[in-house]
């Protein structure tokens, strides 16, 4: 893969960093866009907010859980791990940028649901976008070993598919693979690129039922229940610690799934009253 974009001298673009960056900009143009539409006050201000606290939130909470996920990586180097820019978990970023949303939310008196349906295109397909940093990177997001057509590599990737240098993967391809000669380059599978396929998927039906679903906070809530079903499945295939039989992002997704249920079957549209003696 291209962990490195572009390097111009001493000046180095990193393909996960682009790709941020790039997610970043699609969700607040398409953050502004509805919330225009939506007619929220200040939408440039809302947004620039609102992506302000993502990016310290998200990268607090993506770096914290990705810690608790993987504790030997602290007690090795407990200053290193906590300053690298490498491991990050995305439903940990998620669960403290919107802890930081809904307080910022409450202190401005902005309507909460009404926000939540605005970002929830964008929310999924700037999720979608990151995970071709993700590929690019080869950092380690990718799947278990396979020997399915598309099944990619990661020679040059932070955490390469090389079997010398990825005993847990090796190990995997010898359960997955018994008798059959590791290769030197294990190939797996391009869980980002699935996640980027779901994620474009998921962002046409919201965007297509933007204008449709009433009430306020029914399009948040099938986010949750379609963004959660996904990375529940998708964690299935990929290389990730289990606790209880599924890995943390598969609890954290059906917290997810089940909380945006909740909230679909709460915000369901009321019926008229019928009249006594009506037909």
């Amino acid at each position: 893969m291209h962990p490195v974009l572009i390097q111009i001298g001493p000046i180095t673009i990193y393909s996960f960093g682009a790709m941020v960056a790039l997610a970043f900009l699609v969700a607040y143009w398409l953050s502004v866009a509805e919330f225009r539409r939506r007619g929220i006050p200040k939408p440039k201000d809302v947004a620039s907010t609102l992506l302000m606290l993502a990016f310290i939130g998200g990268l607090a909470g993506a770096k914290l859980f990705h810690l608790l996920e993987h504790p030997e990586e602290f007690m090795d180097n407990p200053v290193g791990a906590v300053i690298s820019p490498a491991g990050l978990t995305f439903h940990g970023g998620f669960l403290v940028a919107t802890a930081l949303f809904l307080v910022y939310l409450r202190r401005r008196r902005l309507p909460v649901w009404r926000i939540a349906d605005a970002i929830a295109p964008a929310l999924i397909l700037a999720y979608g976008i990151g995970r071709i940093g993700c590929h690019l990177a080869g950092d380690g997001d990718y799947g278990i070993p396979t020997d399915l057509p598309w099944a990619v590599t990661y020679p040059q990737g932070t955490v390469p598919t090389l079997a010398r240098l990825n005993p847990e993967l090796r190990r995997r391809y010898e359960e997955l693979f018994p008798g059959r000669p590791v290769p030197e380059d294990i190939p797996v599978h391009p869980t980002p690129i699935y996640e980027f396929l779901a994620s474009v998927a998921i962002f046409a039906l919201l965007w297509r039922l933007r204008t449709r679903l009433q009430p306020e906070g029914r399009l948040f809530a099938l986010y949750l229940v379609l963004a959660g079903t996904e990375r529940f499945l998708v964690e299935f295939i990929r290389l990730n610690p289990l606790y209880w039989g599924l890995s943390q992002a598969q609890w954290v997704s059906l917290l997810a799934i089940g909380l945006g249920l909740f909230v679909w079957w709460r915000l369901r549209p009321s019926r008229p009253v019928r009249q006594a003696g009506s037909a």
